[in-house]
């Protein structure tokens, strides 16, 4: 999932908003060149970045110190919830002993699996928090990758099943000695939003936190104007967008086919994995962008309207309130559920249709 910040087209436009951010007043006594303040780390498998455009305090120490908070807090959340670090919550419910089917958790992790199960339900079954026997077959990032053996994958089918999970309170209750977790999914947007909580509860009034890709945004910029977040094209430049967005004090994520994946003969093979298959999704979209208030919505629905496909994705987010998606297709159009396209600034000429 990779979206980049952009206040116009082309190479510039990273680079565009945090030079406009610089250049304002900020408010109160505060001086030019405090804000914007950024700190990033290699968290989550990824590149984390939190930048803080403004605070209700008079001094910017307390942004600062709130800023540094912020990623510790992200660093906690990976301990809790990743999936190859030993301790973590997920690394124990992995490996827990043949019959030892239920376990206690931390109430956060419970919550991600819950919520992990819901859009399992919602999805019918199309982003599953069970894939983990079939995602740990595939290496998207290797030198050398290759596609796993059909036999390993077709006998590693029936594991995958979130309805052999069940959380009761701070239980995990498992049907299966098989069934293993990945969050993957859903878990950046859980933490994204526990920090945008703690960003605000610290005083921060403009923010923009980017676990990786997934773009959470605390209010609007301190003059007022909107947030402007660039969807990728897909297999073009870093810096190439198909659509700019504009949001205020929202969540924007995108799942796509061409950040982690590789090809083998002809065949683009990516990480969105079709849990009834094995293999990956091939219905036709390339990626799908979702606007929601909660990150953690944005996140686990980019993964399951991805699955669900064009139509059903749409009919999905259509019935939801406040959710809005941008699916682009192989053609290169973009498609927009109810509501969608208002947030729509600018789309590049090869998404116009």
């Amino acid at each position: 999932m990779r979206l980049q910040l952009a206040s116009g087209k082309g190479a510039a436009a990273l680079g565009a908003v945090m030079m406009l951010g610089a250049a304002l007043t900020l408010g109160g006594c505060k001086q030019k060149g405090e804000y914007p303040m950024s700190q990033s780390s290699f968290l989550l498998n990824t590149f984390v970045e939190v930048t803080v455009y403004d605070s209700s305090s008079f001094w910017a120490s307390d942004a600062r110190k709130a800023l540094e908070g912020s990623i510790q807090l992200c660093s906690q959340y990976e301990q809790l919830l990743s999936r190859t670090i030993e301790g973590s919550d997920i690394y124990r419910l992995n490996h827990r002993e043949p019959g030892e089917r239920s376990l206690q958790v931390d109430p956060q992790t419970a919550r991600v699996i819950e919520k992990g199960l819901e859009y399992g339900e919602r999805s019918g079954g199309k982003m599953d928090i069970t894939i983990e026997p079939l995602s740990s077959l595939w290496d998207f990032t290797g030198e050398n990758p290759q596609v796993p053996d059909s036999a390993e994958i077709e006998s590693r089918l029936p594991a995958v099943d979130y309805r052999n999970v069940h959380v009761e309170g701070e239980q995990v209750i498992f049907d299966s000695d098989d069934t293993r977790l990945d969050l993957g999914a859903i878990a950046k947007g859980f933490i994204a939003d526990r920090m945008k909580e703690y960003l605000v509860e610290e005083g921060i009034t403009s923010a923009i936190i980017n676990l990786g890709g997934n773009v959470l945004c605390i209010g609007e910029r301190p003059d007022g104007s909107p947030f402007r977040v660039g969807l990728r094209r897909p297999f073009g430049e870093y810096s190439e967008t198909a659509a700019v967005l504009t949001v205020n004090d929202l969540s924007v994520v995108s799942s796509g086919v061409y950040e982690r994946h590789f090809v083998k003969d002809g065949v683009n093979y990516h990480h969105l994995l079709d849990p009834k298959t094995g293999y990956p999704w091939q219905n036709g979209l390339v990626q799908v962008t979702i606007i929601s208030q909660k990150s953690v919505d944005g996140d686990g629905l980019s993964t399951a309207c991805f699955g669900m496909g064009l139509e059903d994705g749409i009919s999905l987010l259509d019935s939801m309130e406040g959710i809005y998606g941008i699916f682009m297709t192989e053609d290169g159009q973009l498609h927009y559920s109810q509501g969608a396209e208002n947030f729509v600034e600018e789309v590049s000429e090869e998404q116009k249709t």
